[in-house]
């Protein structure tokens, strides 16, 4: 197995940084926007992503993350028993900004699943997309609107998002047989 690490922890960090000046530049009004993390990954990130807003408009905003385990389309591939960590959307999605977001993007179908659950809370007037990393490799028609990097990979490789809320580490890596 070969290891390439493509961002450490700095280099996550920079790239939530601009991301989150991203999201406040294009972002309409900031009044009508809710985070929402895709578990579980994406749940860390829209938590730090979170912190960047409030630390730069000293303004809190909804924040969520949303389950999508039994959304996908191959759950029964994956394991006769999708481990379920729970949706946490406390307030009303109905005609709000949902920024959803993720640490990967790859097919598009993790992110088809999680529109499908927020459609189920409610009925949100627009989703936008934000991801760490987009590696190609799409099989839907899914585009993240802010990316923090973007890579060319190979199918055959694989991209690991580790971070310090659940590894104990922050770091990007590229793994290729």
């Amino acid at each position: 197995m070969i290891t390439e690490k493509l961002l450490d922890e700095q280099g996550i960090n920079h790239s939530l940084y601009e991301l989150t000046q991203d999201i406040i530049n294009h972002t309409k009004n900031i009044n009508k926007l809710i985070l929402v993390g895709i578990q579980t990954g994406g749940a860390y990130l829209a938590e730090r992503i979170h912190r960047n807003i409030q630390q730069i408009l000293n303004i809190s905003i909804p924040i969520g993350s949303v389950n999508i385990a039994l959304y996908r389309d191959d759950w029964t591939k994956i394991s006769y028993q999708p481990i379920l960590q729970g949706t946490n959307i406390t307030f009303s999605i109905d005609d709000k900004h949902v920024l959803l977001i993720d640490d990967v993007i790859y097919t598009g179908r993790t992110v088809r699943a999680a529109m499908d659950a927020l459609f189920d809370i409610g009925r949100p007037g627009q989703i936008e997309l934000a991801v760490l990393v987009d590696r190609g490799h799409r099989e839907l028609p899914i585009q993240p609107d802010y990316c923090g990097k973007v890579l060319q990979t190979k199918r055959s490789q694989t991209v690991n998002v580790y971070l310090k809320e659940h590894d104990e580490k922050d770091s990007v890596v590229l793994e290729s047989e």
